[in-house]
Order: C-alpha cells, then structure tokens, then sequence
C-alpha cells in the first residue's frame, strides 16, 4: 500500500495540471495579481469594497451572458459574429412593439425569442449541412440583424412599461445583523436583475458541459469532429443546438442591456460580439475548440472589468487605455494557448514514440 502513494500523488498531479487546465489557471492567476495591485494601490479609496467588486460584474453582465453561449460556440470549433447584432435586434423588437405598437413586453420577447433562437439554428444547419464557414455564416447573421434593426428605425426608441420598470429597479440588496436587526452594509451594495440572470446562466452553461452528454457531444466535436462522427456522436444535433443556444444567450443579453438604459437603439452594442469573444478567449477556451470551462468565462468577464475599474480609480488616464489593456491580454491569452498547445502535442507524440 505505501508503494502505491507516490503513484497516486503524480496521478493527481497530472490531473490537476492538465494542459486544458493551465489557461483557466493562468486567467485565475493574473486577475488576482491585478486586483492586489488595485488593492495595494486604490484600497484606501474603495477599491476593495463589495460594491466596487459587484460592480464589476454588474457593468458586463450582457456581454458575460453572451459570452456563455460563445463559450459552447468556440467549444466545437466555430464562432459567431451575429451575436452583438441578435442582442441589438432583441432591444429594437422590444422597445417598438412596446412604445410603438402597443403590445405587452412578454409578448415581443417571445418574438424576439423565436427570431434569435431561430436565426442561431439556421446559421448552425448553414454551417454543418451546407459545409460554410462559420465566421462567413454567422457574419452574413451579423449583417442581416443589424440591417433589420435599421429598417425598424434608426433613432433610438425609450421603453416605459410597468414590467420593464419593475425588472430594471429590482434590487437584493447585502445586509448584515446588527443589534437585532438586518441593515444595509455600507457601501451600499446589491445584485439586480442582470447579475442574477448572468449567475443563473453561468450555473447552466456549467451544468450542460460538465454534466450532460449534450456537454460531452461538444467537446468531442471540437476536439476532433471528424472522430466523433466515426463514433455515431450526433454531430449535426449538436452544433444547431449549441447555436440555438447561442441565440438564446444572445436574446437575454439583448433584454438584460435593455433594462440597462431602457431604450432600443439600432447602433447599440456595435462590436459586442468581439466583447464575448475576448471574454470566452480571455477566460482559456481555445480559438481551435475543444477546450472551455464556464469557471475560465466568469474569471474572463471579471478580468475584463478590473481594468477598466483601475483606470476609473486612477482618474489620471484616459478610458481608451482600458481597450490597450485588453487587447495586450488578449493577445497574451492567444500566445499562452499556443505554447500550452504545442507542449501538449510533443508530450503526446513523445508518449507515442515510447510506446
């Protein structure tokens, strides 16, 4: 038995320091690294406060909700470029069937419901049974739902319904017991519906990829979609409904950025789509599929934010340095893929000339 201990040790080692593993890790490790740093540097001034760490969260929420579909979507090996344009179209059906037509806003997010969930699975039946591309697929998308937003109006059309006001005013506010009693920690800090729905969609793309064999079909596609055809894997299913899915995240994004500023404009979110990219990307899922964690996402989403909270704190620098930031991680994240990657691939073909 003590002979098998240092054997079970290194089993847990490898497990622990799978390649798939080290950009989650990496994007883990520089976010803690920024925030000591904003901690050391702006703590006295509120850096540390719940707020400004909820904030975070809260300022991206509709791009972190987009970016869990993208998640799946660059899981099997594809993308989507009409997911900022799906989100931008949702707010505009919204915003006019509401003030403009008159209809209830249940009503119009049930249609925009149906237009984005249904382009996503007309893109994925493009991508899979006509064999195109899907960045041209999905940028053919980009276009046709921003064209459709254009031709509903080209000013921006405010929203004031009862339902929209209560959904954007809802609050869950953080409190702590104080001489028999629940008060409001100070700074005051909460969740609104945003965050929530972001949460709630993070818990569900976690539980589609580690738990259900819809997860597993994904990853086998974009490990090697040819294999997972020769194993009988549903390969077309699949991708239509990772890009319905897609769709479906694309459409709450579009609705949660609504109650952000209650209005539908038709130039709204413009480059969105890049936004989930660098968040899904950022977060180590691998631009050539295979490879994504839900948990990588989130820590992407919250790595995007702290930069620019930074830049807010430091008051000295211009918000442009924010997007300067996010494209050096960018780029760092793509360099690290490539290395943990190749290294992957030597140490595979090193086993199989041992063998």
């Amino acid at each position: 038995m003590p002979e098998r201990i240092p054997e079970q040790r290194q089993s847990f080692a490898s497990r622990f320091l799978k390649p798939q593993y080290v950009m989650v890790y990496a994007t883990v490790g520089i976010f803690i690294l920024i925030y000591i740093y904003g901690a050391v540097r702006f703590g006295s001034i509120g850096f540390t406060t719940l707020r400004t760490f909820i904030n975070m969260f809260k300022d991206n929420a509709y791009y972190g909700i987009s970016a869990v579909g993208m998640t799946l979507v660059l899981i099997t090996g594809g993308i989507d470029l009409s997911v900022a344009s799906v989100a931008c179209l949702t707010g505009m059906i919204v915003a006019y069937g509401t003030t403009v037509l008159g209809f209830h806003p249940a009503v119009c997010m049930l249609v925009a419901l149906i237009v984005g969930v249904g382009l996503g699975v007309l893109q994925g039946a493009a991508i899979h049974y006509l064999n195109v591309p899907p960045f041209i697929t999905t940028l053919a998308g980009n276009f046709l739902a921003r064209g459709v937003c254009s031709l509903i109006s080209r000013e921006s059309i405010s929203v004031s319904h009862p339902m929209i006001d209560a959904l954007a005013g809802w609050k869950w506010y953080f409190k702590k017991y104080v001489d028999g009693e629940w008060v409001k920690i100070k700074p005051i800090a909460f969740i609104n519906v945003n965050l929530f729905v972001f949460i709630v969609m993070i818990i569900i793309g976690t539980i589609i990829l580690q738990k259900t064999k819809f997860g597993r079909n994904i990853y086998a596609i974009g490990g090697n979609e040819q294999s997972a055809k020769l194993m009988g894997l549903p390969v077309a299913k699949t991708k239509i409904m990772v890009y319905g899915f897609n769709g479906l995240c694309s459409v709450i994004a579009g609705f949660a950025y609504l109650l952000e500023v209650k209005s539908g404009w038709n130039l709204a979110l413009n480059g969105g789509e890049l936004e989930a990219i660098t968040c899904a990307v950022i977060g180590g899922t691998l631009l050539t599929g295979g490879v994504g964690y839900m948990v990588g996402t989130l820590f992407g989403v919250l790595l995007k934010s702290v930069i620019p909270a930074l830049i807010t704190f430091n008051g000295n620098l211009l918000s442009w340095w924010g997007k300067i930031a996010t494209g050096g991680l960018l780029a760092l994240f793509i360099v690290i893929q490539r290395i943990v990657v190749t290294t992957s691939e030597r140490n595979k073909s090193k086993k199989k000339e041992a063998t």
